[in-house]
This record gives structure tokens, C-alpha cells and sequence, in this order.
């Protein structure tokens, strides 16, 4: 496949940087090199993304486990084990361990307390679904705010016993820019996920949590995959328009205009934002349109799940990167 689609090419060409494009998309590949097979297991958490085969909405979630519940299982293929069943700690496969992803840790303990870890009762993350669907198009980021390193991988989707593997269409690192370095995190063991809210609009608790955030994950579509990025800022770079609305810049980049590109071609879009102290996620779907000339984002939501406590890590204070436009 071309490294980029129809949406990307005019984007790029509407901005005058084609030649750019050009020579930054050679570093788009399938093959996970060794360094970037070393880096996926250090990671504690992954952001993924997808269309609810469902709904067709999309959405942007998070996973976390021990280091090394991701991992390259082969030249091409990233293999995720998200079977609660191991116990915090263990190893499946050798190498894997214990997930919770936001509104699915509620449903996975109150289904252990009932002996049953398939129950569906209550909310569940929204895309439970499409993790479970083979042939599902998913997109992947894997950040370390210790390093400022970033890795995206996107591809199918296949089921395996203990969680799935992504068959790599694209795999790709990003620069640090934008990127709030945090030099440490814990795993807070007896955490326990709260009740997660369905909302149809932003309340004044949601909004402020927005306002608030320096960063958060991007998940878009096109006909031919899935692809998430991340968006990073000093606090208030997202704008809260409406209890519906969000407006957000759109800063300088790599060039290839992935993200506003498939924006281009297919206006969904789901949103994730995270507090990285306390692990309440917020998720977002609704649709995106970009301004090229403004140089922003306008999105308007249609649904929103709301998950205290959903994650497992707390991560230590910020170090705003330089490379943050004032504000």
C-alpha cells in the first residue's frame, strides 16, 4: 500500500508540502525493527483505536498492564494479552501480563466477584467489540512520557486465546514535540475503578477536566484502516465552545497530515482524555472537521463515557515540553 491515501495528498497539497510528505512518508513501513520491538515492551500502557463494528462510532481507549503485555511477536505482528483472568503480575505466553482497560476494569471485577469473566452486564469500554472482531482496521499508539518517544502501529486485527495481534499495515515513530515529559509512574494496586457515566453533553465537571488536560489520543478512519495520534499542549490549548463542542490547534508537524487527512475522507472521530495522578479517563466520539487555512480542529460530540479511577498508573508530575506554543 501507497504511504499515504487521497485525504493526506490533498491535505498536503493544500498546505505546500508534498516534497516534505514525500520524504518524511519513506519512514512509514511494516516491518518492527529490533529498537522498536525493545521499546513496545517497556510500555505500560497503549491507546488504540477503531470503529465500533456496532455503532460505526469511534472511539480512542486505553490499555495497561504489566511491561511486556505488549510486545513484537513477529516481524509484522504485535501481539496484546488482555486476559484478566492471569492476576495482576503474571505472565501468560511468558511474557505478557494483566489488563484493564477504562470502563472494561469495572465490568472484568464485577464479573470475577460473580465467577463469571465473560459476564456483559453494566457498561463495558466501548470498543470491547471491535477488540474481539477479527479483521478489525485499529489503530495504535504506544507514548512513553519518560522518554518522549512515541510508536504508532496500525493494521488488522485478529483475535488470539489470551487477547489479540495486529497484522502491521504502518509502523512509525514521531518526534518528541509535544510531548509532556513525566519521569515515573506506579501501579496502584488496590485502585478501584468507579461507575462509569454515559453522557450525551459535557457537564461543568467534564468541561473543566478538558480545560485542564495537556494532552490527549486522536483515533480516525479511512476506507482502508484506523490510525491514532496524539495531541499535546500546554493546559488550555483544548477549548471547551459548547457542551458539545471542542475547538483545538493544530500545531505544526511531520507533515504528513495522517490525522487531518483522514478527517478529510471520514469526519469520526473518538477522543481520549486521561488524568495521569488519578486514572479517570474521559472518551469522546462524535465528529471532527479541520480548518486547514485557520490552522484548528472544530469537533462536536455525540456520546461520552466518563470512568473514574478506569486506569491503574499514576504518573508523576508534568515537564511541559519547549516545544509548546505559549498559551
Amino acid at each position: 500500500m501507497g504511504a499515504y491515501h487521497a485525504g493526506s495528498l490533498a491535505v498536503q497539497e493544500q498546505r505546500g508540502v508534498r516534497d516534505r510528505a514525500e520524504h518524511v512518508g519513506r519512514s512509514l513501513g511494516q516491518d518492527i525493527k529490533p529498537v522498536a520491538a525493545a521499546f513496545l515492551e517497556l510500555q505500560p500502557l497503549l491507546m488504540v483505536g477503531a470503529a465500533d463494528p456496532e455503532t460505526g462510532r469511534v472511539w480512542t481507549s486505553a490499555l495497561t498492564g504489566t511491561p511486556g503485555f505488549v510486545r513484537a511477536t513477529g516481524l509484522r505482528q504485535m501481539s496484546v494479552v488482555t486476559d484478566t483472568d492471569t492476576g495482576r503480575g503474571g505472565r501468560p505466553e511468558g511474557e505478557g501480563g494483566c489488563v484493564r482497560c477504562a470502563a472494561t476494569a469495572v465490568r472484568a471485577r464485577a464479573a470475577h466477584a460473580h465467577g463469571n469473566p465473560h459476564s456483559r452486564d453494566g457498561l463495558q469500554d466501548p470498543l470491547a467489540t471491535a477488540l474481539k472482531t477479527p479483521g478489525t482496521h485499529l489503530g495504535t499508539i504506544a507514548l512513553d512520557p519518560r522518554t518522549r518517544r512515541r510508536m504508532r502501529l496500525n493494521g488488522r486485527l485478529r483475535p488470539t486465546p489470551r487477547g489479540f495481534a495486529v497484522e502491521a499495515d504502518q509502523v512509525f515513530s514521531n518526534c518528541p514535540r509535544y510531548i509532556q515529559r513525566r519521569e515515573s509512574y506506579e501501579t496502584v494496586t488496590d485502585r478501584t475503578p468507579g461507575t462509569p457515566r454515559l453522557l450525551t453533553e459535557l457537564g461543568p465537571h467534564e468541561r473543566e477536566f478538558i480545560r485542564s488536560a495537556d494532552t490527549f489520543f486522536l483515533a480516525t478512519v479511512h476506507p482502508g484502516g484506523a490510525d491514532v495520534s496524539h495531541r499535546g499542549g500546554n493546559p488550555g490549548f483544548v477549548q471547551v465552545a459548547s457542551p458539545t463542542g471542542l475547538t483545538w490547534p493544530n500545531y505544526p508537524g511531520n507533515a504528513m497530515f495522517l490525522t487531518l487527512g483522514n478527517l478529510r475522507t471520514d469526519p469520526r472521530a473518538g477522543l481520549l482524555f486521561l488524568d495521569w495522578t488519578t486514572g479517570d479517563t474521559l472518551q469522546l466520539t462524535g465528529e471532527a472537521h479541520a480548518d486547514i487555512a485557520a490552522g484548528g480542529v472544530r469537533f462536536t460530540l455525540t456520546q461520552a463515557l466518563w470512568t473514574p479511577a478506569a486506569l491503574p498508573l499514576r504518573w508523576s508530575a508534568p515537564e511541559y515540553s519547549p516545544a509548546n506554543p505559549p498559551g
